[in-house]
């Protein structure tokens, strides 16, 4: 059986790692910040589902020989890294090309296009922000190769792994929610702000330059 102490340590651990800014914390954001409402839950849940879908492989052992096996590891690397240089990139462009219109453009656009994707635009949904946020967490192998190094160490030899392993994922996922709820409230606050299209402009390079420099990073082996 697994000891409080145990849960308590492993909750320090991954609770310090999701503080850290990183790719999950400028997804959520910027999708907070755009008024993505349906959307942002979305990708909020499509993260925690890819970290139950890794805790249950890790208490599996099916992450171990995917760590193990080399061409299967570099594989989902450069996937994953192919598809985050690719939504980086993707921002990126959008930004910059909407910034060379003209500002007669860039108003229209302002009334009309911002309140679609503020309410219940095209991209507004719970779906889409799900797939995002899955296919975002299982093609980072990072993710895979952090379970298998830490929790093994936090269950019991000898002991089952399977329910330890959901156990102390779903601690992480439960810090991990409470901090996405804190940043979709910052968001909330500063929204009358943040709608502002030269605002949304410079979120969305900081977004996609983040979320590209960890694309290039994992392409990097770093």
């Amino acid at each position: 059986m697994i000891t409080l102490d145990a849960i308590g340590t492993f909750a320090l651990i991954v609770g310090l790692l999701t503080l850290t800014p990183g790719l999950d914390t400028a997804l959520i954001l910027r999708t907070a910040a755009h008024g993505h409402h349906r959307r942002v839950w979305g990708v909020v849940l499509g993260i925690q589902s890819g970290t139950l879908v890794w805790g249950v492989l890790t208490s599996l052992g099916v992450t171990a020989l995917l760590t193990a096996s080399h061409l299967a590891y570099q594989t989902l690397r450069w996937a994953g890294a192919a598809y985050l240089v690719w939504m980086g990139g993707r921002l990126l462009w959008t930004t910059w090309r909407s910034s060379s219109e003209s500002p007669q453009t860039e108003g229209t656009r302002s009334t009309t296009g911002a309140e679609t994707k503020a309410g219940s635009g095209a991209g507004d949904t719970l779906l889409g922000g799900w797939r995002q946020g899955i296919v975002t967490n299982l093609l980072n192998p990072k993710m895979g190769a952090f379970y298998v190094a830490v929790l093994p160490q936090f269950i019991p030899a000898g002991a089952p792994h399977l329910a330890p392993g959901v156990l102390l994922a779903g601690v992480h996922i439960l810090l991990a929610v409470v901090w996405a709820c804190a940043l979709i409230a910052f968001a909330h606050a500063l929204r009358d702000r943040l709608q502002r299209p030269a605002a949304r402009r410079y979120l969305d390079r900081i977004t996609g330059t983040v979320i590209a420099a960890f694309g290039i990073r994992l392409a990097l082996g770093q």
